[in-house]
């Protein structure tokens, strides 16, 4: 294990997730092209496919929590990126659909498993303090390795067995990276740290509420992830290298993605949760209006990118401040709905692109998410929680981890690794 600063880990975080997210997962929409074509795919096909990294996703998730904490941090990031190179790698010499299936499936069992991985090594190697802020550059690595992508598509048009070989061989080095940064860690106990308190009804109305928003989204955001690029390809007549400026567009903005969500969860989270939605919509609709045309595709990457990132963000912040001190359903909850709102909607643009067309589709999903950011005013507030609740200038994820690493005045907390137990120093505030 090597030691590393705050910044040093938010950056090898970054990286991890770029490869488990951006390009293990989000990528394969930006590759439909030219797959559909060599492996004569038909839509419907491709949309069932696409939702086999989501579900396996969902199914990682939930049990990656017993994984970190049986397994330690550095085994459970390794496994992870063992998943991810075996399924990048299968999706290089995939033949028809069921390799094809087996691979994005492989795939999303790495991106489940990733993010607690990280969690729980930040929890050892970075000052509470400054968790919520390293979470936020942790996730924006999904923007980087999307961006990452599109150079594969731009000037190795066709080639794509040959990109995802190579996504596979960085997976392969974030394996060994993983072994060397991260500790094999279990879990960082307070010595002195009472159980959170039971989920009140309350908490459980919030946090259906907001499940619900993130499977909306999640349902609505599949038809962009999937099928934007082929649209392009298919309706608008660009060629597959010049879906790579989506991509590449996507990927960008999503990076300002962070900065809304925690400008949101210190302000009013409902309307920045309807003005995101209307925006995911739009994007949809703007691109089926005008998909021939590079300049206004790109402009709807643009604007899907910002807002599926700054959603993704508000939840998770959102999910964190309903259940301070739980971890492992906070954050966890939102980020499955949106899994299973993705896994959902995927097959069904399937369809009706197959049955009607990539307008319809298109058009269709752009109804159902304006509708749905009307219905924003039912968003919980992240800060409702009590008439005798202190007020609180924390963000993030900071909350979270204030609750479930308190400790008393200089009392050390203890955590478990595979060769002992360590120590360290409780923080005060």
């Amino acid at each position: 294990m090597k030691s590393v600063s705050s910044t040093g880990f938010a950056l090898f975080g970054a990286s991890l997730i770029a490869v488990s997210y951006g390009l293990a997962r989000f990528a394969f929409g930006l590759f439909v092209p030219p797959i559909r074509s060599d492996l004569d795919l038909t839509p419907d096909l491709i949309g069932i496919i696409g939702a086999l990294p989501l579900i396996s996703f969902v199914l990682a998730t939930l049990v990656a929590p017993l994984a970190a904490n049986r397994l330690g941090a550095r085994n459970t990031a390794v496994a992870a990126g063992g998943f991810g190179a075996l399924g990048l790698a299968l999706i290089s010499q995939s033949s028809g659909a069921v390799s094809l299936g087996i691979g994005v499936f492989a795939c999303g069992i790495c991106t489940g498993l990733m993010m607690p991985a990280l969690t729980a090594a930040m929890q050892v190697l970075v000052d509470r303090s400054v968790h919520g802020r390293v979470s936020s550059v942790m996730n924006a690595g999904t923007s980087i390795g999307v961006a990452i992508a599109v150079p594969a598509v731009l000037f190795m048009a066709g080639l794509w067995r040959f990109a995802y070989m190579g996504f596979a061989v960085l997976a392969g080095i974030g394996i060994f990276a993983a072994w060397y940064v991260i500790p094999s860690v279990s879990r960082v106990t307070p010595s002195n740290a009472a159980p959170p308190p039971p989920i009140s009804a309350l908490q459980w109305w919030r946090l259906f509420r907001l499940s619900l928003f993130a499977f909306v989204m999640g349902f609505i955001s599949s038809a962009y992830w999937i099928f934007a690029p082929d649209l392009a390809v298919n309706l608008g007549g660009l060629s597959s290298s010049e879906t790579g400026w989506l991509w590449l567009a996507v990927g960008v903005a999503g990076l300002g993605g962070a900065v809304v969500a925690d400008l949101a969860d210190r302000n009013n989270p409902p309307i920045t949760q309807a003005l995101m939605l209307m925006m995911l919509a739009a994007s949809l609709a703007l691109l089926a209006a005008s998909p021939g045309e590079l300049v206004f595709a790109t402009f709807s990457a643009l604007v899907f990118g910002l807002a599926y990132m700054s959603l993704t963000g508000l939840y998770l912040m959102t999910g964190v401040r309903l259940l301070p001190g739980r971890l492992s359903m906070g954050p966890v909850l939102p980020f499955m709905a949106v899994s299973l709102g993705q896994a959902a909607g995927s097959p069904v643009v399937g369809l009706l692109v197959s049955h009607f067309n990539y307008s319809i589709a298109f058009a269709t999903f752009s109804v159902i998410g304006t509708i749905v950011a009307l219905m924003s005013p039912l968003y919980p507030r992240n800060v409702e929680q009590g008439a005798d609740e202190e007020a609180e200038e924390e963000t993030g994820l900071q909350a979270a981890y204030d609750y479930q690493l308190q400790s008393e005045e200089g009392e050390p907390f203890t955590y478990e690794n595979n060769g002992g137990e360590g120590r360290g120093a409780g923080h005060d505030r």
